[in-house]
């Protein structure tokens, strides 16, 4: 089988990190990984804030809805959509960009960040360092906008931690690879079946790696998904001058 399916499959969110420094050298290769990574019509719309300021990282933390991981590790990646590149570019030969106006740029946007975001997750665990991907910026992304000094025509859209792990998380179990997994056509017979097992399956989960508290699966994202997860996103969105009518 081959290595890198060996490494994506050992997937683990970390969220315990030492303070030790990761070398330039080996942050250069990671994010090399996000650099070359594929974008759509080569718009190249997926920049990365590197933030290794110890204060600067304690207050993402604090945006993030205080998640001390952020602050802990050495080195946090924020992974901003960004078409204020494409506006000066376009300005540069006399054109005008009103793709921005498009839920679709948006849509294509998020996409690549995703693959940017991969791309450096699987760099950095190759390097035998731990991550956990962080969508808690958008909790108040108008305050890491001005913290990040982002111009118009951007947004940050996810973050990643990078460190060297403390102490080890453990592989959480998934749902059943046929509710992943459809061929030809999505399949929705059994799934309230497949789900109430997978609920009690991840309670036992959690009481193995001496959790108290931990809840089903049905539980925990109805914790999110009950109500909408971070309203300002869209306001957001429209301030920064991203439109959703075309």
């Amino acid at each position: 089988m081959s290595n890198v399916i060996d490494l994506l499959n050992d997937h683990k969110s970390e969220r315990s990190f030492t303070d030790e420094a990761i070398d330039d050298a080996t942050l250069e290769r990671i994010i090399s990984t996000a650099y070359r990574a594929p974008t759509s019509v080569n718009s190249q719309q997926v920049s990365i804030v590197v933030i290794r300021d110890e204060a600067r990282r304690a207050e993402i933390s604090k945006i993030a809805g205080g998640q001390p991981w952020i602050a802990q590790a050495p080195v946090f990646l924020v992974f901003v959509l960004d078409m204020y590149k494409s506006h000066v570019g376009l300005e540069l030969i006399g054109d005008q960009q009103i793709a921005h106006e498009s839920v679709e740029s948006v849509v294509a946007g998020a996409t690549d960040v995703g693959i940017a975001l991969g791309s450096v997750m699987a760099a950095a665990r190759s390097e035998g360092l731990g991550i956990v991907p962080i969508g808690g910026i958008r909790r108040d992304s108008d305050a890491m906008i001005k913290l990040l000094k982002l111009p118009k025509y951007t947004y940050p859209v996810a973050g990643v931690v990078i460190g060297h792990v403390d102490v080890p998380s453990h592989h959480k179990p998934r749902l059943p690879l046929e509710t992943f997994r459809h061929d030809e056509t999505y399949k929705t017979d059994g799934l309230e079946e497949k789900i109430s097992k997978y609920n009690q399956e991840i309670v036992e989960h959690w009481k193995d790696t001496g959790r108290t508290d931990g809840d089903t699966w049905s539980a925990s994202v109805s914790g999110y998904y009950k109500h909408i997860y971070f309203p300002d996103v869209l306001p957001n969105l429209i301030k920064q001058g991203f439109g959703f009518n075309k």
